[in-house]
């Protein structure tokens, strides 16, 4: 029998399929909600090639591990650790996005506007981007879940890279429209992505 369909494969794939459903339709039907219908495209989805590419290639790791190595897939403790990365980064980040309101938004604002505010309370007061946060945990989680070795440590090192390059030119941004009460509050407050800390003297290239 093939082992791409043996009950752990069938369990761990819907699991993986469930995850993936969960996120971008929440995500989606949030910013629906938040922003309303004129305000929100299919981009809210947050799917791109980049992503559906790393997806597909941790599947082709998945079907070439629980073929050739099925033992690998058995790890249940290492898989449920996983499930709970999903979880836990799940409820973040969408924390982060109902907190937040109206202040979410999935594209940097390099603009004020009168409806931006900064949201210091609620998970915001432990972490300064959960929305960064919660998306790492979980997508780190979702190859975790699948016992992918080889996924888990790229998606860890891509993902972890577009924050780290991302969150200081928001930041700089925040800097610019809330001033010293951003800067007293990014003193206070982790970034929520590791190795990434505040930089008062980063300049956008």
């Amino acid at each position: 029998m093939i082992e791409i369909f043996s009950p752990t494969a069938c369990r761990q794939l819907a699991q993986m399929v469930i995850a993936i459903i969960f996120f971008h339709s929440s995500e989606f039907l949030l910013a629906l909600s938040i922003h309303g219908k004129s305000s929100v495209s299919l981009t809210s989805l947050l799917i791109s090639k980049s992503y559906l590419l790393a997806m597909f290639f941790s599947l082709v790791e998945y079907g070439i591990e629980i073929t050739f190595f099925p033992e690998l897939k058995e790890l249940w403790a290492i898989s449920y650790l996983g499930l709970t990365m999903v979880v836990i980064g799940e409820i973040i980040r969408k924390m982060a996005i109902i907190t937040a309101g109206q202040a979410f938004t999935h594209i940097i604002r390099i603009r004020y506007e009168e409806r931006h505010q900064l949201i210091t309370h609620g998970i915001y007061k432990y972490i300064r981007h959960p929305g960064y946060c919660g998306f790492l945990i979980w997508s780190v989680g979702t190859q975790i879940m699948l016992c992918n070795p080889f996924s888990t440590i790229a998606f860890a090192a891509v993902v972890w890279y577009f924050f780290a390059k991302r969150i200081p030119y928001e930041e700089f941004f925040l800097r610019q429209f809330f001033g010293t009460e951003y800067e007293e509050y990014s003193r206070q407050v982790v970034s929520g992505v590791p190795f990434v800390k505040w930089r008062s003297n980063h300049v956008v290239n």
